[in-house]
């Protein structure tokens, strides 16, 4: 499975982007996709997940009401709206994919491959 993040930028505080998530190879592998982020000398967090079986979603209490996680199974992508963006969402982002099957959990064990990053920077 090999995954590829798109879609940062920079935007001033309060704005929004929208980033994308294209997976490519084995995908009957993978039941989960989620969105995780790293600012500069912070762990890394996760910030939204999708299930690919029923739909479900799940987000970090920090981006609750204010992003929103969508997949399209034909174009094998995922995608994350960023709306109300905040200096506190910068960071580089990454899609991975897990082939757990379950609701999907924020956690990064499980997820097995990963993408590289897209840099998100939002100005105050």
């Amino acid at each position: 499975v090999q995954l590829q993040a798109s879609g940062g930028g920079l935007v001033q505080s309060g704005g929004s982007l929208r980033l994308s998530c294209t997976v490519s190879g084995d995908t009957s592998a993978y039941y989960r996709i989620g969105w995780f982020r790293q600012a500069p000398g912070k762990e890394r967090e996760g910030v939204a997940c999708i299930s690919t079986v029923d739909g479900g979603r799940y987000y970090a209490d920090s981006v609750w009401g204010r992003f929103a996680i969508s997949g399209d199974n034909a174009k094998n992508s995922v995608y994350l709206q960023m709306d109300r963006l905040k200096p506190d969402d910068t960071g580089v982002y990454y899609c991975a994919s897990d082939p757990t099957y379950g609701p999907c959990v924020l956690t990064s064990l499980g997820y097995d491959y990963w993408g590289r990053g897209t840099q998100v920077t939002v100005s105050s």
